[in-house]
This record gives C-alpha cells, sequence and structure tokens, in this order.
C-alpha cells in the first residue's frame, strides 16, 4: 500500500486544497473590502458602498477563520507523521 492509497492521507490533501482555496478567497474578500472602503471614502458612503464592505468583511470571517484552523490541522498532523513536534 502506497501513499496515493491511503484514505488519510488522500482526505487530508482535501482538507488542505479547501483550506488553500478558502484563505485565498478570503484574503481577496477583505481586499475587496479596502478597495470598496478607499472608492467610499474618495466618493460617498451610500448604503451599497457600505453593505459591500459588511458583505466582503463578513465572508472573509466566515471563510478564513474554519480555514487557517483546518490548515493548521494539516500542518500539524503531517510533521506528526514525519515524526516532528508541530511548531507554529
Amino acid at each position: 500500500m502506497n501513499d496515493t492509497d491511503d484514505p488519510v492521507l488522500l482526505r487530508r490533501a482535501q482538507v488542505a486544497k479547501w483550506s488553500a482555496t478558502a484563505k485565498r478567497v478570503g484574503y481577496l474578500a477583505i481586499l475587496l473590502s479596502m478597495i470598496v472602503f478607499v472608492i467610499g471614502f474618495v466618493t460617498d458612503f451610500g448604503p451599497v458602498i457600505t453593505s459591500t464592505i459588511l458583505i466582503c468583511l463578513a465572508l472573509s470571517a466566515l471563510l478564513l477563520i474554519p480555514a487557517l484552523i483546518f490548515g493548521y490541522g494539516v500542518k500539524a498532523a503531517d510533521q506528526e507523521d514525519a515524526g516532528q513536534p508541530f511548531r507554529y
């Protein structure tokens, strides 16, 4: 049995991939909220600008919190399998 047949390693790779994607989207949502904030600062903070900023920040929180937790879990599990203690 090689590493590609191990269901635990396959699941861990799936979680790592999902975590990386969620981090990218979460950080892009923060970037978008900053860009919209600057646009609102230069023009006018109307309801559309304010709603967009709040939605982007809420989306980033919903994505980043679990993605960071699961990402650290995958890193810790990989280092545990390698026989090394995990360091944050």
